[in-house]
């Protein structure tokens, strides 16, 4: 067996265990995922191995590959850029399709904004398209969005995102902070989807890494 195999191998036992798989003890390569709407290339800078998507209009997605997730942790790294309006950048978990999912996204440009409403939309919980961003502002203002803790992060910063999705709440947490900076009821407490994988909203790029999940 050559070692492309093999790692192979390992990945899809894990997967197929319910335990946890990193993928940052690999070289995390754009074979891994199924995109939609974008292209990723797989680089390596300083040392991290990185998913890198481009930019386009709508939103994008990288459906992870033999990866099926309904309840647990999901943790990556990521970086967006300070471009108002051109980067929102996170995940879509309980994937349906492209159209029906759930997903945890940041607003990296509003940060460090000195509009108090800007800041406090920093980062969103949504599933699509049923409640999308619009709707839920729309009819349950600044309830499934949020200010950043810590808030010491710039724009254009790396940052650590743990996820915790339970059957009646979904849990944000930012930089190993203890306390989460969203903590709201789930949209979608029956998912029918699985898939899991990153998620880069309209005219939005973004760079990836360290994507892990606990089940």
């Amino acid at each position: 067996m050559n070692i492309f195999k093999f790692f192979t191998t390992l990945f899809c036992i894990a997967c197929l265990s319910g335990k946890s798989q990193d993928l940052s003890a690999s070289w995390q390569n754009a074979d891994d995922f199924i995109t939609y709407n974008r292209t990723i290339e797989q680089v390596r800078e300083n040392e991290k191995s990185i998913i890198r998507f481009s930019e386009s209009k709508g939103h994008g997605i990288a459906w992870l590959k033999n990866m099926e997730f309904s309840e647990g942790t999901i943790e990556f790294d990521l970086k967006g850029r300070d471009v108002l309006q051109k980067s929102f950048i996170g995940i879509a978990f309980h994937g349906q399709d492209n159209d029906h999912y759930e997903t945890v996204y940041f607003r990296p440009f509003n940060f460090q904004s000195e509009d108090p409403v800007r800041k406090i939309h920093a980062v969103q919980y949504a599933y699509e398209p049923q409640f999308g961003f619009e709707e839920l502002r729309k009819n349950r203002k600044d309830q499934f969005e949020s200010a950043i803790e810590p808030s010491n992060i710039q724009a254009s910063d790396w940052f650590h995102v743990k996820i915790e999705v339970k059957r009646s709440r979904i849990e944000v947490f930012v930089n190993d902070s203890e306390n989460p900076c969203l903590n709201v009821e789930t949209l979608n407490p029956t998912p029918a989807g699985t898939k899991v994988g990153y998620w880069v909203g309209n005219n939005s790029d973004g760079d990836f890494a360290h994507f892990k999940v606990s089940k």
